[in-house]
Formats: C-alpha cells, sequence, structure tokens
C-alpha cells in the first residue's frame, strides 16, 4: 500500500466548506456547463496566464510594482484579473497570483525574481527544515480573499477561477531552492527518505487547500490545481508519492460543489492518475490530442486544453487550423473546455488571443 492521508484530514468538513451565501448562481455559464459534462451553447475558452505580461494594460499597471507585492494587492489583482475578460471576452476569469503566494503568506522566505521565478533562500531539504515549514492561517491571505471579493463584484456573469499549486510542484521549489530541469533533489530526497517527503507534501497541502478554501470562500466559482512539474515522474511514482497529497486536496474542497480542474505539463502518462486524485476536469497539455486523452482516460471525461503557445506565433493560417483540429479533436469529451497547453508567452501579442477567442466561439 500507498502513503494514505490522515483521513481526519480529507473527510472532515469545516464550516466554511459549505457554499457561501455570497456564491454567485451562473446558469448560462458555458464554461460551467462544460465543465459538469453538460453541453453548452458554445466551446468555452480561456487561457493560462491570460492576466499578464502579454497585455500592455498590464505592464503600464505593475511598472515599479513587485510581483508578489501586486499578488497582495486586493484591488491591483482584481484589476489585473480583470483586463484579459475585458479585452479577450474569454468564458472565465483566473485570479492573478503565484503558486507561492501561499507560502509567502505562510512566512517562508521565497521571492519571484525576474528572469528565474520563486526562488527560495533556504532550501528544504532535512528534517529540521520540513518542521520549520509554518502552516497557513486563512487570515494570512486575507488580502487575496478581498480581491476575490471585489472580482464577484466586478464580474457580472464571467466566473472566477481560483488556484492554487499542488503539493508536489510547491514541494520542488522549496527542494531544489528555485525552478529546476531535473528536479534531482526532490527526487532523491523523495526515494531515500520517503517518510519525510510525505510528512513535507502533507503540510504542503494543508497550505494549498486553506488558500483554495480562503477563495471559495470569498465567492470563487471553480478552481484549478496546478502541478506544473509532475510530468517529471513516472506513474509508479506519481501515484505512490504525489497523488495521495494532491487528493487530499481536491477532497478538500469537494464540499462546495465547484468544478476542479487539476493540470500538469508533460502529464500524458500521469493523465488517469491524475483523473483519480479527484479531479472533475483534466488539463491536457499539447503533447497529446484530445481525443487520444479522451481514450485514455475511459472514453469519458471532461478536459481542458490544449493548443500548443509556441503556435501563437505561427501566423493566422496554421493558427486557425490547429485550433478547428482541437475543438473538433474535444468533441469526443463530456465536455471542452479550449485553452492552451500551458501558459501564455510574454510577447505574444494580444490581438491574436482575442482572434482565437472568436474563432472558438464561433465554431
Amino acid at each position: 500500500m500507498g502513503f494514505v492521508p490522515e483521513l481526519s484530514s480529507v473527510s472532515e468538513s469545516s464550516a466554511s466548506e459549505t457554499a457561501p451565501a455570497a456564491r454567485r448562481v451562473l446558469a448560462e455559464s458555458p464554461f460551467l456547463a462544460a465543465a459538469r459534462g453538460e453541453k453548452p451553447v458554445r466551446t468555452p475558452v480561456w487561457f493560462m496566464r491570460q492576466a499578464g505580461r502579454s497585455l500592455p494594460e498590464y505592464r503600464k499597471l505593475r511598472e515599479g510594482v513587485a510581483m508578489l507585492d501586486a499578488c497582495f494587492d486586493p484591488e491591483m489583482l482584481a484589476e489585473i484579473t480583470l483586463q484579459p475578460v475585458r479585452r479577450h471576452g474569454v468564458d472565465a476569469a483566473i485570479l492573478f497570483s503565484d503558486i507561492v503566494v501561499p507560502l509567502k503568506a505562510a512566512g517562508l522566505d521565497i521571492d519571484i525574481v525576474p528572469g528565474t521565478g520563486p526562488v527560495v533562500a533556504k532550501p528544504v531539504r532535512d528534517v529540521a527544515a520540513v518542521r520549520a515549514v509554518p502552516l497557513l492561517e486563512a487570515e494570512q491571505v486575507e488580502r487575496v480573499a478581498e480581491g476575490v471579493g471585489l472580482l464577484v463584484e466586478r464580474l457580472g456573469d464571467t466566473p472566477l477561477i481560483g488556484f492554487a499549486g499542488a503539493p508536489f510542484t510547491l514541494a520542488s521549489y522549496l527542494i531544489e531552492g528555485g525552478p529546476s530541469r531535473n528536479h534531482e533533489h526532490t527526487k532523491a530526497l523523495m526515494h531515500a527518505e520517503p517518510e519525510l517527503w510525505h510528512e513535507l507534501a502533507g503540510r504542503l497541502a494543508d497550505i494549498a487547500l486553506t488558500f483554495l478554501r480562503a477563495q471559495l470562500d470569498a465567492g470563487a466559482d471553480a478552481i484549478q490545481l496546478f502541478d506544473s512539474w509532475a510530468g517529471a515522474l513516472s506513474e509508479r511514482d506519481y501515484r505512490e508519492f504525489v497523488q495521495p497529497h494532491s487528493a487530499k486536496v481536491l477532497a478538500g474542497v469537494a464540499g462546495y460543489g465547484v468544478p476542479r480542474i487539476h493540470f500538469g505539463v508533460g502529464t500524458g502518462e500521469l493523465l488517469v492518475a491524475m483523473r483519480d486524485a479527484g479531479a472533475d476536469v483534466v488539463g491536457v497539455d499539447w503533447r497529446v490530442p484530445l481525443d487520444e486523452a479522451v481514450r485514455r482516460l475511459g472514453g469519458k471525461a471532461v478536459v481542458q486544453g490544449n493548443l500548443d503557445p509556441a503556435l501563437l506565433y505561427a501566423g493566422w493560417p496554421v493558427l486557425e487550423a490547429e485550433v478547428r483540429r482541437i475543438v473538433d479533436e474535444g468533441r469526443a469529451a463530456d465536455g471542452h473546455i479550449f485553452n492552451l497547453g500551458h501558459g501564455v508567452l510574454p510577447s505574444v501579442e494580444p490581438e491574436v488571443l482575442t482572434r482565437v477567442v472568436e474563432l472558438v466561439h464561433s465554431l
């Protein structure tokens, strides 16, 4: 048997898990309909990293403001989240944040270095360091929750997706000290000291769960769990070392009754395992066609994806053909949410994204 998280951590529902009175009813949302496996009036579309560096209005607003400072400013994070909704007409907003926000809020010495990404002052690689990782309290992300509340008021009929980083990806940043190509320290600790690994991953699952619950209590309409680096693992290692902790997070928000999306990069061999962790919607990157992903998932699935972000530079004839292909392949699924296979790249022309949205809606 693999590691099993404490059942009390998974199954006990807190008072906050009941849907808040302020939760909106968005019966006409194509995004929510597709996420439930229904057939909406049009294929919904949103983009990972749609709020950010590709938009000139974002760059203007962020001048002189550090990334993490923006993530804790309710007005700024709300405005940044709204920018792509106004510009592109996407079917869902994704909260402007970062996967390390809850780690920073909990008190870890971590920063986002331009051109590098999240960097940890002291990597977490031994028992003392693991046990020094603080748990997150809801009040520590109150400013983020305030931003969610502002968005619920301002988004109208557009749903808001909250998100968090999955335990494996958060652990990888902490253990490696920053982004890693091979995740060698992470894998070494995972295999050489499995009990310590599970202790760390369990703490990070609690942090991610607290962060998601804060967003949901403030009115978020769906959540996405990003396991950006899970594709570095074999399915066996994923199921033993990672799936129990992601399952703990996804089970911990089940009581809210909102769609739960689970996404990773290079996870074509892990799609079934990621679905089994408790996902309602499985994110698929560009390496696996959507109809093949549905086949791997047993012929019944709701999927999200999966245009290669690099093809946004390929010119409209190429891009149009790819979009049409993906929408067609997505018809094999019970529900399909059009997206990229990863995030919008910083130098993409915003007009290209707008044109993709218009095309998807027309199909």
